[in-house]
């Protein structure tokens, strides 16, 4: 019988990507998307409830939030419709999260990175087929890069056309890619058999 259940569903992403007994799978999704010079090796799942300090300030509730073995704080987002006002509700969660950290008397030097990723099926960017573009904060001029700080990551799954027969090349990106967008269609078994040929 085929799994039947969407993994860009909201319930179905979290019970995946939140569950503490299932950090592999955000560990491995993190370092595909990411692919950080020097591997994410374990996460922590935090509580996704981003309280308010005051009652008039608008509360957040991520889909998926958890830290590294360095520190950093990550926010995972699965959208399935691109709604207005998407991209300042994506920066409007990561500088809550940097902003955050600190409490009185603590050094901005001890401020760890945020990194937000926003995984969607509709198109975002309509003006180019590049499926996975990052933002950071950036000099125009320089290029220079404030590292270590607030970086957003967004990934168009609709851009997306990776078929089952090219999964033995694929990257680990792509192979996670294909995996959210078909997994519904697919026995368990057969689905892992597909995925174990192409690692």
């Amino acid at each position: 019988m085929v799994i039947g259940i969407r993994p860009i569903n909201d319930f179905a992403f979290k019970k995946v990507f939140g569950s503490p007994a299932n950090k592999l799978a955000l560990i491995s999704l993190l370092n595909a998307i990411l692919n950080p010079p020097v591997p994410i090796v374990d996460v922590v799942i935090l509580n996704p409830f981003n309280l308010q300090d005051f009652q008039q300030d608008k509360l957040s509730i991520l889909d998926v939030k958890a830290t590294d073995q360095n520190g950093v704080i990550y926010d995972i987002e699965i959208q399935i419709a691109v709604r207005p006002g998407l991209v300042q509700r994506l920066v409007f969660y990561g500088c809550d999260e940097y902003a955050g950290q600190l409490r009185s008397g603590e050094p901005y030097t001890a401020l760890k990175p945020v990194v937000v990723i926003a995984l969607m099926e509709e198109t975002l960017w309509a003006d180019t087929a590049q499926l996975h573009h990052r933002f950071a904060l950036m000099d125009r001029e320089s290029g220079r890069e404030l590292t270590d700080t607030l970086s957003i990551h967004t990934l168009e799954l609709g851009k997306y056309n990776l078929t089952e027969a090219e999964l033995g090349t694929a990257t680990p990106l792509q192979r996670w890619l294909y995996w959210l967008i078909h997994a519904e269609n697919y026995e368990p078994e057969r689905l892992l058999e597909r995925m174990a040929l192409s690692g």
